[in-house]
């Protein structure tokens, strides 16, 4: 009898565990739709799991209107222990396991594109042989995305970050320069200094200044640009160099490949502008998890080499 009531009361704690994990999916997602793409799991088990946590626990702990679901007082404390529990056993399972067995679980990636492309992706399979129990959804956008709604564990970006209180850890720094191919420089000559870069065509971000910013000892220059042909993706700015219809300006990570081969090369060498940041952009708002850390620390290593 009492090994049965032991075995009743394991199970009754795991649902208790996998409830917590349901609940916190659709606090980050904002839906249930959205928490069960996340688990991959059908949207009505979702919803039953709430109800019947709701229902165990005698609280309301999520208000349901045309906007959406937010989490009653009550759901945000609940909330917040919740996540310290379930995250403290990934933990624990890492810890009792070594780091030798690996990470474990689903870790979800935010990238830009071009950059996930030349530098994330053909290093993946490293990373996902030394954690064969991890699995990896990787989400390629060029436009900054809410993490906790979609529940990303790790946004990889460059550039300034749009949020000043984002949790964030600088993984490397890039050197920008002045790109065109020698193809396009044997058509419409070199610039020798700044000021000659608007006989150019520039190839450039939509969302982005036509003014380029140069330094060289003491001495600062802006240069208005022009350019016929602007793009709102680092992939179309790569293309457009690489078709040979103008120079821009980039870091070496966007034609890390071509800067190698010869396919692209600097110019105005002797002027510096702004290097570029990459950050490993963590959720606001929850604790950093052991799988997030973990890649973050692979993807700056793959930097460093």
């Amino acid at each position: 009898m009492a090994r049965s009531d032991n075995a009743h009361s394991q199970g009754e704690y795991m649902d208790r565990l996998q409830a917590m994990i349901v609940f916190i999916r659709v606090v980050d997602a904002g839906s249930f739709s959205g928490a069960a793409r996340i688990l991959n799991i059908g949207q009505p088990a979702v919803s039953k799991t709430i109800a019947q946590l709701e229902a165990r626990l005698q609280v309301r702990l999520l208000l349901r209107s045309t906007h959406g679901l937010t989490p009653t007082e009550a759901g945000l404390r609940y909330y917040e222990r919740a996540r310290v529990v379930i995250e403290g056993a990934d933990e624990a399972d890492i810890a009792a396991k070594g780091a030798a067995a690996g990470l474990t679980g689903n870790l979800r990636i935010s990238a830009a594109p071009t950059f996930a492309r030349l530098h994330v992706i053909p290093h993946l399979p490293q990373f996902m042989a030394q954690h064969p129990a991890l699995s990896v959804d990787l989400i390629l956008d060029d436009r900054p995305i809410d993490l906790l709604a979609e529940g990303i564990d790790i946004s990889l970006r460059m550039g300034r970050l749009a949020d000043s209180n984002a949790v964030a850890r600088r993984l490397a720094t890039s050197r920008r320069s002045v790109l065109a191919t020698p193809e396009y420089l044997a058509r419409f000559g070199e610039p020798e200094k700044p000021a000659d870069l608007a006989e150019h065509e520039a190839i450039g971000f939509s969302q982005t200044s036509d003014v380029w910013r140069f330094t060289r000892g003491g001495s600062d220059i802006s240069v208005a640009m022009r350019g016929r042909v602007r793009l709102s993706a680092a992939e179309g700015i790569r293309a457009a160099v690489l078709a040979h219809m103008g120079l821009t300006i980039a870091s070496d990570w966007m034609f890390a490949r071509e800067l190698a081969n010869g396919g692209v090369r600097r110019l105005l060498e002797a002027w510096s502008l702004p290097d570029i940041d990459v950050w490993a952009v963590f959720p606001t708002g929850r604790m950093t998890s052991a799988k997030a850390r973990q890649f973050a620390l692979f993807v700056e290593e793959v930097l460093r080499r």
